[in-house]
């Protein structure tokens, strides 16, 4: 502890942790280990900081959405920040917030939503720009063949047969050539802002095919070792995510038109949507 730190005495701090000048830390706080907080950063009641987070100098958390002066609450909002998350300079942490495992928050971010794990936001209000380390993967449809597999376990590209002449392109997918399954489901996904995020889940059972249309879309891959970031820009060009692989789809254009064949019908019990669940699941297979 540095100078002029005010620490409540109620305050829960874990072991090696490293907390700058004038910082101010409540009473209902919970501060795991080998945590720094620097210079300036005020923790309020209903935090908790896990193990390993790196807080910047004057960080701003908030625990209550409607503050009134000499008005207090029974209980405040929870905010969470997991386990080896970054948190830039001069943030804002809205009330209420969970910030996942390994993200970065950067400097002077607005955060108003909860953060995925491993995903790196920033601006006001934040967006995510990208994930922590993940291979960015450059596609050339005119290098690849039918098929190319991806670093990350259970993902390859997939080049549709493409036959261009003067009426125009026509594209197709062939059972047992282009296609590796029986689809039972199509959707497709249109007009998304370029800040929301889709995804963020896996499947137990479904396989899916991705193919952009239209416009492009950034997607990342995720087998619980590798993490790979793919941009589909070309309709000929689909991706392959088998059964257990974590897929995210990011940074739509604003014309994107993204088509998913899916080798089951919708079941919800198929799906892994909190990526702790899913390292777990991994872990078991």
């Amino acid at each position: 502890m540095w100078q002029y730190c005010v620490i409540l005495p109620d305050a829960n701090i874990g072991d090696n942790c490293n907390i700058c000048s004038h910082c101010f830390i409540e009473n209902e706080v919970i501060i795991g280990d080998n945590v720094t907080i620097k210079n300036g950063t005020k923790i309020w009641d209903g935090i908790t900081v896990e193990d390993n987070v790196f807080i910047g100098p004057n960080v701003t958390f908030t625990n209550d959405l409607y503050p009134r002066s000499k008005e207090y609450k029974n209980e405040y909002l929870k905010t969470i920040i997991k386990e080896g998350a970054t948190v830039g300079a001069s943030a804002t942490i809205l009330p209420g917030i969970t910030i996942g495992k390994k993200a970065m928050i950067g400097a002077g971010s607005v955060v108003t939503n909860d953060v995925p794990p491993n995903a790196i936001v920033e601006g006001v209000p934040a967006r995510i720009i990208g994930y922590v380390g993940t291979k960015t993967h450059e596609v050339h449809s005119e290098l690849i063949a039918k098929h190319q597999k991806l670093s990350t376990t259970g993902t390859q590209i997939i080049n549709l047969t493409n036959i261009p002449d003067l009426r125009g392109h026509l594209c197709v997918g062939e059972l047992n050539k282009e296609l590796p399954f029986v689809p039972k489901r199509i959707f497709y996904i249109f007009d998304v802002p370029s800040s929301k995020v889709r995804g963020a889940h896996a499947h137990k059972a479904c396989h899916q095919m991705l193919i952009c249309l239209k416009g492009s879309v950034s997607v990342i891959t995720d087998d619980g070792k590798v993490q790979e970031e793919i941009t589909l820009n070309k309709p000929h060009l689909g991706l392959l995510l088998e059964a257990g692989v974590w897929g995210i789809q990011y940074k739509y254009s604003q014309d994107a038109i993204l088509l998913v064949l899916a080798s089951h019908e919708y079941d919800e019990s198929d799906y892994i949507r909190d990526y702790d669940e899913y390292i777990q699941y991994k872990l078991n297979k």
